[in-house]
């Protein structure tokens, strides 16, 4: 019996044909770290709601993977209510060999 697979393209979204792929992983990148911050913070989620200007249901929904409806601001938002430093950093491709019509990426590096 053999088990057939399919490599990922490193983003779960894209591969499952959602539109704006990049801008989920992103979202989802970004909610990872908003929920290691309440984490190492100890706070519950009441707490948190309070801190992130949220009801405690919504955070619960975010930090469960329902953050469909928040934009990339609302999440930095979180995270500078939360204490964390956000870099968002604009760089031109390192070679000439990409395309002037490609789109750029966009990622979450945490540090």
């Amino acid at each position: 019996m053999t088990t057939e697979f399919e490599k990922s393209s490193g983003n779960v979204y894209a591969d499952l044909g959602y539109a704006h792929a990049e801008a989920h992983k992103t979202k989802a990148r970004l909610v990872e770290r908003i929920g290691a911050r309440i984490e190492a913070r100890s706070l519950t989620q009441v707490a948190a709601a309070k801190v992130l200007g949220m009801t405690q249901p919504d955070v619960s929904k975010m930090l469960r993977g329902q953050f469909r409806s928040m934009t990339i601001d609302r999440l930095v938002q979180c995270l500078l209510a939360l204490g964390e430093d956000v870099n968002i950093m604009v760089a031109s491709p390192k070679t000439s060999s990409r395309r002037v019509e490609k789109r750029g990426r966009l990622r979450v590096v945490a540090a």
